[in-house]
């Protein structure tokens, strides 16, 4: 019997509006998924707190665990990272593991409203546009993706280094 050599078809991820905090949440497992799955060289995920978003399950960590190459960026973007500390223990881990690949950025004067819930990878885009409701817009529309990129990176510049892999103490 010879071995199955038929490759994996790629993961396709949502386009058009999601709704609700369940569709939120399957939205970055899948984005997470595809990520590890096509070898996306770099994500970048912004939200003022992290707290709904799903990084401390194990199924999570364990996919960006299988993304995490030389070569790749993941970057943050938030507020405060006081909720991530709290609620997602393994993504914590794992941070402190990968932290040559990870970038955490902190713009705590901004209002909560001013920074988007949104991740952003090579060819895919989501962003919740009501937090409260957890609706929002995903694509692969080059425009889409354009217009969020030079949002983040607006923000970005406006940010400083936060969460760090270790805190040294005297």
């Amino acid at each position: 019997m010879e071995p199955d050599t038929t490759p994996t078809p790629l993961q396709a991820l949502p386009e058009g509006r999601f709704s609700g905090r369940a569709d939120f949440t399957e939205m970055i497992r899948q984005a997470f998924s595809a990520a590890a799955q096509q070898g996306w060289r770099e994500i970048i995920v912004c939200d003022p707190d992290f707290e709904d978003w799903p990084l401390g399950e194990r199924a999570v960590v364990q996919v960006l665990n299988d993304w995490s190459k030389t070569g790749r960026t993941f970057t943050m973007l938030a507020r405060n990272y006081d909720e991530v500390l709290r609620r997602h223990a393994r993504f914590v881990t794992w941070r402190r593991t990968w932290a040559h690949i990870i970038e955490c950025r902190a713009n705590a004067s901004a209002p909560a409203d001013d920074l988007p819930s949104a991740l952003l990878g090579p060819g895919w885009v989501f962003e919740r546009l009501d937090l409260q409701r957890c609706t929002g817009m995903a694509g692969s529309e080059p425009a889409r993706r354009v217009a969020l990129r030079e949002r983040l990176h607006e923000r970005l510049l406006k940010s400083s280094p936060a969460f760090p892999a270790t805190t040294l103490g005297l």
